[in-house]
């Protein structure tokens, strides 16, 4: 289990790239679920988004798939 948050890992870097710029994103669970909106934080273990509804919605990193900005 990671217990430090390691900025230098080009994973780390590029979700704090999205949440700077604000990008809208496409989150894909290990579920099959979809889930769309904007990433608000990211720390060791979560992501927090915040949806069309203006609803935050923290997720466990381990249950993600993949992660794709929206364009």
């Amino acid at each position: 289990m990671i217990t430090e948050f390691d900025t230098s890992l080009p994973s780390i870097r590029q979700v704090q790239n999205l949440i700077k710029e604000g990008a809208s994103v496409q989150i894909k669970l290990l579920t099959g679920d979809l889930l769309t909106g904007k990433m608000i934080w990211q720390d060791v273990q979560c992501l927090c988004y915040v949806d069309d509804h203006n609803q935050q919605i923290t997720v466990w990193k381990q249950a993600i798939s993949y992660i794709k900005p929206i364009m």
